[in-house]
């Protein structure tokens, strides 16, 4: 959305950050625009938000690659509050910025051996690893960050991703289950889990990936990627050399996911590609042939 910088207030831009913070928005290019048009100069009005909102704006000028708008304003909290661990965080993350990473690194560890108990700056390390394309280095930080901060949902999610990334999909699978444990109702976790076991292959494995697939839709019936993996592995369970009774169930199972998949479908789309890809599935079921073991 463009905004007419002459037409809005200083109030209704100090309205505009706070919403976007609250809603965790970053709008980068938007906060940093509205700050040099409006904001500096009306920034004494802004009161006890006035912090909030410089610190705002730096996350933003970074995210623009505008350096000297997040430059004059770590000045500004510099000035304010002199060896401030925070203020020293934002030093290292315009380091960063400018690819200085050597030094945004000895920065930050200095922050660390200040107060250990700032899990912020061990973030920072661990992003600018990745960045850096040293994974397995990112993996070695992280672990040893959840060590110290156990319950932290986005360290363990993440964790989870660098794992993907080196193709380990089974301390994958034990990070998203960390997740789990936190949020044991998001359909979204349990269709992740899904699909790391579906990946991972074995009959095994495919039958716990049904059984997080299904869960997925019990929590979200209209889940349409969970109902398609849980298609998927009735469809392999049914050609395994699994029981005939599993086998019978996966099929019958399958053939549910399927119509769902079907009904759903239509409700949202009246192409015709899509009934010849529900045609195509319908086929693939249709082909399998249940035989005694």
């Amino acid at each position: 959305m463009s905004y007419n910088y002459e037409d809005l207030s200083w109030s209704e831009v100090r309205d505009l950050f706070r919403k976007w913070r609250e809603d965790n928005e970053r709008k980068s290019e938007d906060v940093v625009n509205l700050w040099e048009a409006v904001l500096e100069d009306k920034q004494h009005k802004l009161g006890n938000e006035r912090h909030l909102v410089l610190e705002q704006v730096i996350i933003a000028s970074l995210d623009c690659y505008r350096i000297l708008v997040a430059e004059e304003c770590i000045k500004i909290l510099s000035v304010e509050f002199p060896g401030s661990l925070r203020v020293q965080k934002y030093r290292a993350m315009r380091l960063e910025a400018l690819e200085r990473f050597d030094e945004a690194l000895d920065l930050l560890d200095a922050i660390i051996r200040k107060d250990e108990t700032n899990a912020a700056p061990r973030k920072r390390r661990i992003a600018i690893l990745k960045a850096r394309g040293r994974t397995a280095e990112a993996i070695k930080e992280l672990c040893e960050y959840l060590k110290k901060f156990m319950s932290d949902q986005e360290a363990w999610h993440e964790l989870c991703n660098l794992y993907l990334a080196e193709g380990d999909y089974a301390k994958a699978a034990f990070c998203m289950e960390e997740v789990l444990l936190h949020n044991p109702h998001s359909h979204l976790i349990h269709q992740r889990l899904g699909e790391i076991r579906y990946t991972m292959g074995g009959i095994e494995n495919i039958e716990i990936a049904k059984s997080y697939y299904s869960q997925a839709v019990k929590l979200n019936s209209h889940n349409l990627r969970a109902l398609y993996g849980l298609y998927l592995c009735c469809g392999h369970i049914s050609n395994s050399k699994a029981t005939l009774s599993k086998r019978k169930e996966a099929q019958k199972l399958g053939q549910w996911a399927l119509s769902q998949i079907t009904e759903k479908t239509k409700k949202k789309s009246k192409d015709d590609k899509s009934s010849k890809y529900i045609q195509a599935l319908d086929q693939a079921f249709g082909n399998l042939d249940l035989k005694s073991n």
